[in-house]
């Protein structure tokens, strides 16, 4: 550690007055300058540059957890604790958006459904219970509107639709392509929060010609739809917050990629057995 700071600081002091201080001896710096790198030193410096194309791979999301997975995946077999040093020593962090509390209240016209999923995220089949949200995305032209439908059992996002309006026609749209994409037998549990559009007379309809079963979230308890909530965090966290999308259409076209091609397919889920959600269902119905 001595010959690793004289090493760092010889251009602004001399390297006799460093060993001097650090009581050490010029020769023995020297000595250990020209030394080759250590095997372990050696190990590291590999094992750092798959920790970086991991990180850059997965864009910027995994934090030191979910990057050991990952290398133990692809068959490198690496302490946990090693991943965790190198990515703390080298200033690997996963992107992170500030966190703040926010309110909102709305008055809807329409009578809102019972809370049935009662936070029971879990279930062992897909298509038997969906959660839906929406959230909107800041763009130089206004906002953008999202509107997702999420399947509980492989946490994929199977239908989702953006809008400039925030209205009952997006989020119909949303559950319609969930419904064209997984033909859902009748009996699947519908959750939302209380949002004038998830209780509106045209989504309810919509859900009760196709046989599903409607659940509520109580009045301003977010952590009924946490797992909506959830995937909304990583959308920001991993590419909005981080973004200044010039137009809405440039904003769509980073969703549609964040969606379809990275969420869908490669992001790993802790609670997938670090799968993503494609993987984890293609696997099970393998199995």
């Amino acid at each position: 550690m001595k010959y690793a700071f004289i090493q760092q600081h010889r251009k602004s002091h001399s390297i006799t007055r460093l060993c001097s201080a650090l009581d050490v001896s010029r020769c023995g710096f020297y000595a250990w300058r020209e030394r080759p790198p250590s095997q372990r030193k050696r190990d590291d410096a590999v094992l750092l540059d798959k920790i970086r194309t991991i990180h850059q791979r997965y864009r910027q999301a995994c934090g030191s957890d979910k990057t050991w997975h990952l290398l133990k995946a692809q068959g490198e077999h690496w302490g946990r604790h090693r991943v965790a040093r190198l990515r703390r020593t080298h200033g690997i962090e996963a992107i992170r958006m500030k966190r703040f509390r926010g309110s909102y209240a709305a008055r809807n016209s329409e009578p809102a459904a019972d809370n049935v999923l009662n936070r029971e995220f879990a279930t062992e089949s897909p298509n038997a219970i969906w959660v839906a949200d929406t959230t909107f995305v800041p763009t130089r032209q206004g906002w953008l509107y999202l509107a997702i439908v999420l399947d509980l059992y492989s946490r994929q996002i199977v239908g989702w639709a953006m809008s400039a309006s925030n209205n009952r026609q997006l989020v119909c749209d949303a559950l319609n392509m969930a419904i064209v994409q997984r033909r859902p037998k009748a009996g699947l549990l519908h959750h939302s929060d209380r949002g004038i559009t998830y209780t509106s007379v045209k989504y309810r309809t919509l859900l009760e010609q196709h046989g599903m079963t409607i659940s509520m979230s109580r009045v301003g308890n977010c952590h009924d739809n946490a797992v909506a909530e959830s995937f909304f965090a990583n959308l920001k966290n991993e590419l909005t917050f981080y973004r200044d999308f010039r137009t809405r259409q440039e904003a769509r076209s980073a969703i549609f990629d964040y969606i379809e091609l990275f969420y869908n397919r490669k992001r790993p889920h802790q609670t997938l057995n670090y799968k993503s959600p494609i993987e984890y269902e293609t696997m099970q119905a393998v199995a």
